[in-house]
């Protein structure tokens, strides 16, 4: 009898843990955005998306911040389908208001502040943020609240106050490994900056081929890389293009590159006496310089020092030299 009492309690007590996820998400609203904002309370009705919908930013603006609207323009057009304006429109009678405080950093670093405050209503929304990060943040917001409903696309009526919880928030792509097309990687940034992350780890060279052109040891990227590297003006374009959506680029594992590590490239680096040409011991020159490379330290540094960070206005003194 005792044990049948203990039995009930103890099946309470797991009904209750179950339920209780259920009521406290109750209590919020059923939002379908990712990733899910730190603070939302649901208002009544919805705003209504049309075509005369229209896009207004006030205070600080800039040109990144105009590009921004634009992009968010031509996403909203090819997800709804309605023929809007695509430029962002001047005064404060458009249907969102984004209002920006001031601006970002030149290059944009860990723990800037990217909150931003989404306030939607029947009549009308209004974003407001402290830096261009948090526009674009809840611009992306935006996007994913809008849905169809029986009277077409809607905006449920919410007040969002939203931060990230973590301030780094990366997506590492090799490309030493296996060599990934610029468009491949442009449409990852588009989805990193869909989901907010800020940080883009770039992986370049490794044992299978050194990625990015050199000007000062140029065979490193004509014989270490198969013809398959970036130039330094296609990875400046990639940096801007970057940092238009709020990511930055960080380097990995560019600073140096080690024989052991690197050494099992080098036998498709053709030695200056050919591929096959042997000495006169039976060795192939190939065979001898990596056999030589293998006892030393390494065979080549790039100093971190001269490359601190990917930006625009340090790549041209960092990669430029290289």
């Amino acid at each position: 009898m005792a044990q049948n009492v203990r039995l009930r309690v103890l099946g309470i007590l797991v009904l209750c843990v179950l339920l209780y996820p259920m009521m406290t998400t109750a209590q919020q609203p059923a939002l379908n955005l990712m990733p899910l904002p730190a603070s939302a309370q649901s208002g009544t009705g919805s705003l209504a998306v049309d075509a005369s919908f229209s896009v207004t930013f006030t205070s600080y603006t800039e040109p990144r911040l105009e590009r921004a609207g634009e992009r968010f323009l031509r996403q909203l057009a090819r997800q709804t389908g309605l023929l809007i304006s695509l430029k962002p429109g001047k005064g404060t009678k458009s249907t969102l208001v984004v209002q920006t405080d001031h601006g970002g950093k030149d290059i944009q670093e860990v723990g800037e502040d990217e909150s931003y405050v989404l306030e939607v209503a029947t009549d009308g929304a209004k974003l407001t943020a402290p830096t261009p990060l948090g526009t674009m943040h809840g611009l992306q917001t935006f996007l994913q609240l809008v849905d169809v409903s029986p009277s077409g696309f809607t905006a449920p009526a919410l007040k969002i106050q939203d931060q990230p919880r973590f301030p780094w928030r990366g997506l590492m792509i090799d490309s030493a490994r296996h060599f990934i097309p610029l468009d491949v990687i442009r449409r990852n940034i588009d989805g990193m900056e869909a989901v907010k992350m800020n940080v883009f780890h770039w992986h370049l060279s490794e044992n299978q081929g050194f990625r990015v052109e050199s000007r000062k040891y140029p065979k490193l990227h004509e014989l270490g890389s198969d013809s398959l590297y970036y130039t330094q003006d296609e990875i400046r374009d990639l940096i801007a293009y970057a940092r238009d959506r709020g990511i930055r680029v960080c380097r990995n594992s560019i600073c140096l590159v080690t024989a052991p590590r690197g050494s099992s490239a080098i036998p498709s680096w053709p030695a200056e006496k050919g591929r096959t040409e042997s000495s006169a011991g039976g060795e192939s020159s190939i065979r001898q310089w990596t056999r030589r490379t293998r006892r030393s330290t390494s065979f080549l540094m790039i100093s971190s020092a001269r490359w601190p960070s990917f930006s625009p206005t340090t790549i041209s003194t960092s990669v430029a030299t290289r």
